[in-house]
């Protein structure tokens, strides 16, 4: 690599560098320790110990190349390489067009100028071809144009950042370059004579973690298709870590749970009560400032987030004060004229808000105020001119009264009373104990609401969690749960949108709304509310709803559960927002077919217990158990396993703390039945301790009556277990576990989503290899193989293809086999790099026609299985099999006429040439394919799985027989000259090349002869035309001669007859050279070819 020119000091470097070359101008050297055997004594291990600590180019550069100026101390470095090769290049150059301009200066001096512009040209121009910006700063602009040259990935891979750090190769550590780019993480070191290169792509990432141990103190763990990587000896191993958790699962998210990607929220900040807000919110800016909480006198520090429509603020301490602003309550923004800079903002209530020490606070409140004036316009029925009224105002009001409107004109059967209001009124007249303690949470929450206000703009503090601890009172808890959830913003932002979907999703009939029906009598079955057409009606509008809202989850079996005890206590849009707010916002990824966002938060659940319940991790032989019970916890936050009363005090602290109350509940659950859980002898025995416990969970603060109380139905007699209160074990999860935060919660879900999506991907191949093998020859090692090849030649695609920045035809929801597919692109590339036939000149056109052959649906698209297929009979083949595929590659549907628009590229198609020729079909009745279409793929373009659809699919290929080679079609005259063509192509470049060209010519002329007498049988005048120019007199084809007539063929006259053979005329003639049958039964090397395919997969992509 040319470096830009820089003095060193010969006299002092003569003991670290020995050299190898020079003349008048230039000397090269190389670095001692490289290249000698032994690493060069202990001067050579001196040497790599420097270059180890030092942070300089010499530590990947053993070569390097100086300018030299007569009578003087002082060189110019101007070249470095990593190996001989890449120097001696350098120094060729130097010599070729250098060396004879130099004698024709005067001075010294005039020579370093000419050399140094001369270089700094050589940089210019390398850097054209490159990432490398001139503004970039030159240790960075190195780096890049060493990573470009070291791993030769494509020149569209973007470098992120690169650090110095060591690699640990068994005990031994390497020091070197860790390069993070786009796709993918690349270390380099070249150490006394050892080079080590390695390339891992992110998504093939499975764990990422922080690791200490004796040896490593800090080190980086990276685990990739079984593989252990280490890195330690960062600078900064936090930043870097964070960085690469970050490239990680994006990656992730990107290749393999695009769903996910396509709905991540652009909202991403370092405050937890951001996730409130609705999930099209965008954030804008982040202030640090201070927030004046005047019922406490004092100003608490934090960070100020700003998006479209809401200001957002959270404590340093996020336990200690946070608020949410909508824009729509804003009725004055101000600022003060001290030295405070501080920003006041007046909202409905008769509330203001100061934020102090503000930086750039003038820009700010100008900005403030457009967006206040667009969203006054939005939301019509808010006013800046509306006075502040002297009582506390709930500002969700206002869209109760437009949402309450547009149901009245849209649907009259939308409920507009909480169902536990309608078969549960409070009687005033006969308080009881549990009544008036009821009454006193009530009290207590109204002392709250006059210190910290009401609605969304209230302050949230720790009192404000002990509240929730101790449980909402039922008045209170619909309205507190939209706050808390954020469901209310989601609700004002889209008024009257629940009824309209309403009426839109009555009488839809689907996969969904059937399951729906099946469920909606098992949801909280011994209620009253559900008991009666009114409650279920509501519950079936709702889940309708909200599955015509979002069909990419539609309904899942716990949304029933949950959604039944949403209704119990909000209005009717209040449940279905409070429901949009679980599945899309608070729950992400849970209620889907994977349920991957449920698994990772069972994965992060059992790394808590190892760090809180060591001896229980000790105890169970397998960790597994702890997911196969907890999974019904986190999908319907306890509501399935505890007595309903219980349960709706777990549902406040999670729409207060979202999944930490969850993860927080568990933990104290096993804490407290850890003596009977280490009793337990096996999952069975835990199982029923752990279900006994839940049996015995009360709330003896519930002012339910009997009847509705699940917890107590079980009498005191029959139970043995001592009870435990609902509020004691809520209290209890935050005094032991409150202390786990959310950040620590989201870098477990990182972590664990890599290792989650991995499995998954692992038992997609496993399943997909299972059913694949028992259809062809090759091992399972080997389809291993193959199915690694064929997804990451789809993953390259997508790689870098900026147009599409996630993955296509990759839907984790169909059967395993169709999860991944490639089209004509992708299986030219693997046909280039595995099939034996790949040598041929028309290499481009068999695979195409290959192609159109697999795609027997005619989707443009073909699956693993398919794709093996034909690389079986190409190497594990019969000769008859590989006949049969080369004859079926030259007749419809598969052959297809190429005319080639360029043809200096020679027999090469363009993508845009391929992609075109593999979209031209047989024209077939559109009934008949349309029918076809939908039976080879019965999950196209629908949001349901056609179960019967798929099960006559499975039972037609199990019933489907060996294609007899008297069912194929006859080849006509221009498909058989085109089959010759390809069998001399395949013959070109063999051993027995002569032989096998001999053997064809026969063959040709065997079988137009008898084809000749066959047409003479029945048609006497008829004449052989055009044949002469297939085989010579001497029976040897001379390819100048054949291609004339060859040309001709399409212009003879229509009426002559066309010859046609039978495959069965083909085979037998075939069979009677045995130059013929040996080269296609000779043996095929399948392994070292997918060796090879695997080394070169990335970087035939660099070539193009």
């Amino acid at each position: 690599m040319w470096l830009k020119p820089e003095e060193v000091l010969l006299k002092n470097a003569l003991k670290l560098w020995m050299m190898e070359r020079s003349n008048d101008y230039f000397v090269l050297q190389r670095r001692r320790g490289y290249g000698e055997e032994g690493g060069g004594g202990l001067t050579g291990l001196l040497v790599g110990t420097l270059d180890s600590v030092l942070d300089s180019t010499a530590k990947v550069a053993p070569f390097r190349i100086l300018h030299q100026t007569p009578d003087s101390q002082v060189y110019l470095s101007i070249a470095c390489g990593a190996n001989r090769e890449e120097i001696t290049k350098h120094w060729e150059w130097l010599e070729e067009n250098i060396m004879k301009t130099l004698s024709v200066f005067d001075s010294n001096e005039d020579i370093t100028n000419f050399v140094q512009g001369k270089i700094r040209g050589l940089i210019a121009e390398e850097g054209k071809h490159s990432f490398a910006k001139e503004d970039d700063p030159e240790k960075f602009r190195e780096a890049l144009l060493k990573f470009e040259k070291c791993f030769g990935l494509p020149e569209q891979e973007k470098l992120v950042t690169y650090y110095s750090c060591s690699y640990w190769k068994g005990r031994v550590p390497c020091q070197g370059w860790l390069y993070l780019s786009t796709n993918f993480l690349s270390f380099y070191s070249f150490l006394l004579g050892s080079e080590i290169k390695l390339v891992i792509a992110w998504d093939a990432v499975s764990k990422l973690e922080k690791t200490s141990n004796v040896i490593l103190t800090e080190s980086i763990h990276v685990c990739s298709q079984g593989e252990n990587h280490y890195f330690s000896m960062f600078l900064h191993i936090n930043q870097t870590y964070l960085l690469m958790e970050q490239l990680a699962n994006y990656a992730i998210k990107r290749i393999f749970d695009k769903e996910t990607f396509d709905n991540d929220p652009v909202l991403d900040d370092p405050l937890q009560i951001t996730k409130r807000l609705p999930k099209e919110e965008t954030l804008k800016e982040v202030h640090e400032c201070f927030l004046w909480v005047p019922f406490s006198h004092f100003n608490t520090h934090g960070k100020m987030c700003i998006s479209e429509n809401y200001i957002c603020f959270a404590s340093q301490d996020g336990n200690l004060c946070s608020v949410i602003i909508p824009l729509r309550e804003v009725l004055a923004i101000d600022k003060t004229n001290d030295s405070s800079k501080s920003v006041i903002i007046s909202v409905k209530g008769k509330t203001a808000f100061r934020f102090s020490e503000v930086k750039e606070f003038e820009q700010l409140v100008a900005k403030l105020r457009l967006k206040c004036g667009a969203t006054s316009t939005q939301y019509h029925n808010i006013s800046t001119e509306v006075p502040v009224s002297s009582d506390s105002v709930d500002p969700s009001d206002d869209t109760e009264v437009q949402s309450l409107t547009c149901q009245r004109e849209c649907s009259k059967t939308v409920n507009t009373e909480a169902l536990m209001t309608v078969f549960h009124p409070q009687n005033l007249e006969t308080l009881d104990s549990k009544m008036l303690k009821e009454k006193m949470k009530e009290q207590s929450w109204n002392i709250l609401f006059s210190e910290c206000g009401r609605g969304v703009s209230m302050f949230r503090t720790k009192k404000t969690r002990d509240l929730v601890v101790r449980g909402i009172p039922e008045t209170l808890r619909g309205e507190l749960w939209m706050l808390f959830s954020g469901a209310v913003n989601d609700m004002a932002a889209n008024p009257g949108y629940y009824a309209e979907v309403v009426e839109q999703s009555l009488g839809t009939c689907n996969l969904a709304t059937e399951e729906i029906e099946r469920d909606l009598r098992r949801s909280l079955p011994e209620h009253p509310a559900f008991q009666s057409d009114t409650g279920i009606s509501a519950l079936r509008r709702v889940l309708t709803a909200y599955a015509f809202r979002n069909p990419k989850i539609g309904y899942c079996q716990a949304m029933n559960i949950l959604t039944s005890v949403l209704l119990l206590y909000a209005k009717e849009e209040e449940a279905f927002w409070l429901l949009v707010a679980v599945c899309e916002r608070m729950l992400p990824d849970y209620f889907n077919r994977r349920i991957i966002g449920a698994l990772v938060d069972q994965a992060v659940f059992e790394e808590l217990i190892r760090d809180h319940l060591p001896q229980l991790t000790e105890h169970m032989t397998d960790m597994t158990f702890f997911s196969s019970v907890s999974l019904s916890w986190f999908l319907t936050l306890f509501i399935s396993v505890l007595p309903i009363e219980s349960a709706v005090n777990v549902v406040d602290c999670f729409f207060y703390d979202g999944i930490k109350a969850i993860l927080q509940l568990g933990l104290a659950i096993l804490d407290y039945n850890l003596d009977k859980l280490l009793a337990c002898k096996d999952d069975a025995e835990a199982v029923t301790a752990l279900n006994r416990f839940f049996n015995n969970v009360t709330n003896k603060d519930s002012p339910l009556p009997s009847s509705v109380q699940q917890g107590s139905n079980v009498s005191d007699e029959k139970s043995s277990h001592v009870r435990v209160d609902i509020t004691d074990l809520i209290r209890e999860s935050n005094e032991k576990y409150g202390n786990i935060r959310y950040e620590d919660i989201h870098s477990m879900r990182c972590r664990n989503r890599l290792y989650v999506i991995q499995t998954l991907e692992e038992t997609t191949k496993q399943n997909v290899l299972r059913v694949v093998s028992q259809d062809v020859k090759l091992s399972l090692h080997e389809l291993d193989e193959l199915y690694v090849i064929f997804k990451k030649e789809l993953f390259f695609s997508y790689y870098w293809c900026l147009s599409s920045p996630v993955l296509k035809h990759h839907d984790p929801s169909l059967p395993y086999l169709e999860q991944y597919q490639i089209d004509c692109q992708q299986f030219r590339v693997l046909y280039h790099l595995l099939s034996p036939w790949a040598h041929s000149a028309n290499r481009d056109s068999l695979a195409l026609w290959t192609f159109r052959l697999l795609d027997e649906n005619s989707d443009c698209l073909i699956n693993f299985k398919e794709f093996s297929s034909a690389i079986d009979i190409m190497y594990n083949g019969s000769f008859t099999e590989k006949l049969k595929l080369l004859f079926k590659l030259h007749i419809s549907p598969a052959y297809t006429e190429v005319q080639y628009k360029d043809p200096s590229k020679g027999d090469e198609l363009s993508k845009e040439e391929l992609l075109y020729l593999s979209q031209l079909h047989v024209s077939k009745p559109a009934k008949e394919k349309e029918a076809k279409s939908a039976k080879n793929s019965p999950e196209k373009e629908k949001e349901k799985v056609n179960i019967q659809a798929y099960l006559s699919q499975w039972q037609d290929e199990l019933l489907k027989k060996e294609e007899n080679i008297k069912d194929l079609p006859r080849m006509n005259q221009s498909e058989f000259i085109q089959f010759s063509k390809t069998l001399y192509n395949l013959f070109h470049g063999d051993p027995e090349e002569e032989s096998l060209y001999q053997a064809i010519a026969v063959v040709t002329s065997l079988l137009l002869r008898m084809e000749e007498v066959g047409r003479k049988l029945h048609s006497p005048t008829s004449a052989m035309k055009g044949l002469s120019g297939v085989v010579c007199v001497s029976g040897v084809p001379i390819e100048g001669q054949a291609e004339k007539p060859l040309e001709k063929e399409p212009s003879s006259p229509r009426e002559e007859p066309q010859w046609s053979f039978a495959f069965e005329q083909i085979l037998a003639s075939l069979l009677n050279e045995p130059a013929l049958v040996k080269f296609f039964e000779k043996s095929i090397d399948l392994k070292a070819k997918l060796e090879n395919a695997k080394t070169s997969q990335l970087s035939s992509r660099t070539k193009k």
